[in-house]
């Protein structure tokens, strides 16, 4: 058989893929992401008694914010590293900025913090179980964008794994931001990156073989 005969009997029942398909994918591997980071919240700690109170803060807000921000230039980088030969390009820019706001500010307020008190703003009572809990409530999305971004052909493994991760990790933080009891700046800056961190380092980790198609 010579190649132009193999390649037409390769092609003879290959489909149109439609338009949006990579856009269908990633949105569906997001809504298990933050459906799945809530049911588990709710099964497994609940959210905050004072939550209603909670809304009508600006540091909920800003928490928030910082945790959706990096999920939105974690999809889109997800989702272009999911192809291949598609430039990341200035979406890295957009993953650094929420961190490149927040571990400053962190660091004027215990600068201007008195001494005895930085510690507190730092650790403050949940410093132990924070980025656990936030690695925990990533799982369900981890799995979910992991298997998503593998049926779209990635050939940048390792990196897609880890944006994969640091993704489910943004989609777990802002689910925990309804439980969350810390409102220390320092304190959040510092544990919710690190909670972050830990699916991206799983997604990396499992690249090879979980994403290989």
């Amino acid at each position: 058989m010579n190649t132009d005969r193999l390649i037409a009997v390769l092609a003879a029942d290959a489909a149109p893929v439609g338009p949006h398909v990579v856009e269908w994918r990633i949105a569906s591997a997001l809504s298990i992401a933050a459906c799945g980071a809530v049911a588990l919240l709710l099964l497994s700690y609940g959210v905050r008694a004072d939550l209603a109170a909670l809304v009508a803060t600006p540091i909920f807000w800003a928490k928030l914010a910082f945790a959706l921000t990096m999920a939105g230039a974690a999809l889109v980088a997800t989702a272009r590293l999911s192809r291949p030969g598609v430039a990341v390009g200035r979406v890295w820019a957009a993953l650094v900025v929420p961190a490149a706001i927040a571990l400053p500010v962190a660091l004027v307020v215990l600068w201007l913090a008195p001494r005895d008190a930085r510690a507190a703003l730092l650790l403050g009572n949940t410093w132990r179980t924070c980025s656990l809990n936030i690695a925990l409530l990533s799982v369900p999305g981890l799995i979910a964008i992991l298997a998503v971004v593998r049926s779209l052909a990635p050939t940048r493994l390792h990196l897609a794994g880890a944006m994969a991760g640091l993704f489910a990790g943004a989609i777990g933080t802002a689910a925990y931001c309804l439980r969350c009891p810390e409102t220390s700046v320092p304190f959040w800056a510092t544990w919710y990156l690190l909670g972050i961190a830990i699916p991206t380092l799983v997604g990396a980790l499992v690249a090879k073989k979980a994403l290989r198609w």
